[in-house]
Formats: structure tokens, sequence, C-alpha cells
């Protein structure tokens, strides 16, 4: 019985330890692969995501425009599964947080347009001259 305890204690406190070192490698890997501009990154993804569901909801016929914009964001940025991972996340939320939102083209949809057009152009600016 106690050969047993202590081969089950032995046996937790090896799992335990795997466990730590697996989430401590995890989150190493995470933090190296973190950007400073991670953020507006992110936000910029969101946007793409938005513009490519309300412009086709306009009516504006540009096809995957925006889905290739974010493509090409993706490339210069999706250096890890994770980065890609969460750039795909912010630009899938964008497109549905707005699909579930419009259902027609209104002067409200053509104002988010215009709005997110301005703010994804400040952000690509920004980004440019930050990080060149």
């Amino acid at each position: 019985m106690r050969t047993r305890r202590r081969w089950l204690r032995a046996s937790m406190i090896a799992i335990a330890t795997a466990t730590l070192v697996i989430a401590n490698g995890t989150a190493a890997i995470a933090a190296a692969d973190k950007k400073p501009y991670d953020d507006k990154l992110l936000r910029l993804s969101e946007i793409l995501g938005a513009v490519h569901y309300l412009r086709e909801l306009c009516g504006a016929n540009e096809g995957q425009y925006w889905r290739d914009r974010m493509h090409d964001l993706m490339e210069a940025e999706g250096s890890s599964a994770l980065r890609r991972a969460n750039l795909t996340r912010a630009f899938n939320q964008g497109y549905r947080s707005y699909s579930r939102t419009y259902n027609t083209c209104s002067p409200s949809a053509q104002t988010a347009i215009t709005r997110f057009l301005s703010e994804g152009s400040e952000l690509s600016e920004g980004l440019l001259k930050a990080f060149p």
C-alpha cells in the first residue's frame, strides 16, 4: 500500500512538473512571438474583416479585395501559427460582428465603412512610420 502511494505521489509530481515545463515553454514562445504593435495589427485585421463584409453588402463588387489585403498582412506579419491564428480570429470577428448588425446597406452601414476606412488608413500609416 505504501509503495503504491509513493508511486502515485511520484507520478503526480512528475505530471505537475511536466505541466509547468510545458506551460512555461508555451508562454516563452508566445512572448517571443509578441510584437509591440500587435494590438494595432489586430485592430487593423478586425477592420479589414468588417470592411470586407460591409463593402460587399453595399454592392461595391470588389470581390475578394479586402480578404486579399488581409492575406498580404498575414504574409508580412504571420510569422508563426499563433500569430496567423490571432490575425485570422480578429478578421473573422470583424466580419461576423457586422454581419450580425447589418442585413442591408443603410446610411449607418455607409458611415461605418467610411469610419473604418479612415481608421484603417490611420493605423496603416502609423504602423509604417513607427515600424518601417
